[in-house]
């Protein structure tokens, strides 16, 4: 199990990147690969919530957990204002 203080350091760098957009990429499990672009809506204390624009459907909200990030299955990269990457997180 990960040390709770490197998925606080997780989470800290999530706070910071609140309302940008990201580009996430999760391991869905035999072959299966989901990549969306969204805005990075909340973290709390063990998940963060990713807003996503998804076609017809419309707008949905994701949750993932820190260990997600830690572990690899799922990987975002946040970009700033002007679209340029700002923070790669492809675990540690």
């Amino acid at each position: 199990m990960a040390s709770k203080s490197v998925l606080a350091d997780i989470k800290r760098d999530l706070d910071s990147h609140i309302g940008a957009r990201i580009r996430l990429r999760a391991n869905k499990g035999r072959k299966k690969v989901l990549e969306r672009e969204g805005i990075l809506e909340q973290t709390y204390p063990n998940i963060f919530t990713v807003r996503i624009r998804d076609g017809s459907l419309g707008e949905r909200r994701v949750s993932y957990s820190y260990t997600d990030l830690l572990t690899e299955d799922v990987e975002l990269v946040i970009y700033d204002a002007d679209g340029e990457v700002k923070f790669e997180y492809q675990g540690r």
